[in-house]
């Protein structure tokens, strides 16, 4: 047995992060499936209520004041679309909406009173036309007024989010019938919840087997070499050297899982949790300077770093070290990374922005980059191990602060990321 390794402690402590690995799984899916349910059990109003309640107040003025006038639809038919489950809309022979949920507009069926979705349009005509029912699948945008109706921000950060927000799409099931000569009802089943919570399902499940089968695999190898014996100690060496790497690969992956379920977590604002920006990210140039140094690109930190917000000290910390991270290593030799922290112009929000001169991303992969396990196609020799849990860690602090995250980028110009925290009272 070669003197320069223990085969018996390696394979332990690799086995051993591998259970590790198993037991976060498990708890990660647990976590992730029960905090909606344990909201609800303790009143707690979902955001989707939320924005529903704020939508009543910046619907159209027509669904507001307009009475049952211009329409014939009877009272029986009327109080059961009021409680149906779901969504509904009632559109007249002139295609014009008289009648329609909030969840309506937030889903982005309805936009001024008319049908938006193209597909929706054609099925009520067909409808209308040779009677019967349809029933299919769209997928929608929620727009952009009605996803941050809530948000108590100014003219200019208002625009700023429209126009940096990634937002997610809604899959929505259909049914259109009709219900008189005159009235075609579409019926709105939200289907996005369970969609989104099947692909980060499948997703998880997919992408972590495969994390968890390279370290089997080089455990496998050193055994053989170790079993082979004949004192080839350059092959064990090399055996050992990649238990070790991908041993530390699959330990950033528990961790960072772990950071992903802590982050699920919200915080309420108190006194006793304001906290001024400056540690945190004081802390986050001053561990990535030496990684930054080895290829000569220049880190700074500007601006209003005091400023104050209700928070977790080391959440944040791990939030701006992840763009931190990744600017670094998409960055070119030579190129620079710089922190800005600036209040926005109505003073409700900071935000914390890392800027880098790196390859960029693809337009077509923004709206993708913060969900868990996503990986971009500009990968290089830095950033071709990585998991793709960094931004979704990033996401679910900005949202766990009750701020946002967001992202600018331009292929071959670089990259902004931005988040953006409500600065405390």
């Amino acid at each position: 047995m070669p003197e320069f390794i223990d085969p018996s402690i390696l394979i332990f402590v690799a086995f051993g992060i591998v259970g590790v690995a198993v037991a976060v799984t498990v708890g990660f899916f647990v976590v992730d499936r029960i905090t909606p349910v344990v909201a609800k059990l303790f009143g707690g109003a979902s955001p989707v209520s939320r924005l529903e309640a704020e939508v009543q107040r910046v619907l159209p003025h027509r669904r507001q004041a307009e009475e049952d006038e211009d329409d014939d639809l009877d009272d029986s038919t009327a109080s059961l679309l009021s409680v149906l489950p779901g969504a509904s809309i009632v559109v007249d022979d002139d295609d014009e909406v008289v009648r329609a949920s909030p969840a309506a507009y937030t889903l982005g069926v309805v936009i001024d009173d008319a049908i938006a979705d193209e597909r929706v349009l054609e099925q009520i005509h067909e409808v209308r036309e040779h009677g019967g029912r349809a029933q299919f699948n769209v997928e929608t945008r929620t727009p952009w007024q009605y996803e941050h109706a809530f948000d108590d921000l100014g003219a200019e950060a208002k625009e700023r989010r429209r126009r940096r927000s990634v937002t997610r799409p809604n899959w929505l099931k259909i049914t259109v019938g009709r219900i008189s000569d005159r009235f075609v009802v579409v019926m709105i089943e939200d289907l996005s919840d369970v969609i989104r919570f099947a692909q980060t399902r499948d997703s998880f499940i997919t992408n972590v087997s495969e994390q968890l089968l390279k370290p089997t695999e080089a455990l496998m190898n050193l055994a053989d070499s170790l079993e082979q014996g004949g004192g080839d100690r350059e092959r064990i060496a090399r055996d050992a050297r990649q238990v070790r790497t991908t041993c530390g690969h699959l330990n950033r992956m528990v961790s960072d899982l772990l950071l992903l379920i802590k982050a699920q977590e919200p915080i309420t604002p108190s006194a006793a949790n304001v906290i001024a920006l400056r540690e945190p990210l004081e802390a986050v140039v001053a561990a990535a300077e030496a990684s930054a140094a080895d290829r000569g690109v220049h880190l700074s930190l500007t601006g209003d770093v005091d400023i104050r917000v209700h928070g977790d000290t080391e959440q944040i910390r791990i939030a701006v070290a992840k763009l931190v991270d990744n600017a670094v290593a998409y960055s070119p030799d030579g190129g620079s990374v710089t922190i800005v922290v600036r209040a926005a112009q109505d003073g409700g929000t900071v935000e914390i922005r890392v800027i880098d001169c790196g390859c960029g991303i693809p337009q077509q992969e923004q709206t993708h980059v913060f969900e868990r396990f996503y990986r971009g196609s500009n990968q290089n020799e830095r950033t071709q191990d990585g998991i793709g849990l960094g931004l979704a860690i990033v996401k679910h602090v900005a949202l766990t602060h009750h701020g946002s995250a967001s992202v600018w980028s331009r292929v071959g110009q670089g990259s902004t990321f931005t988040l953006s925290l409500p600065v405390a009272r």
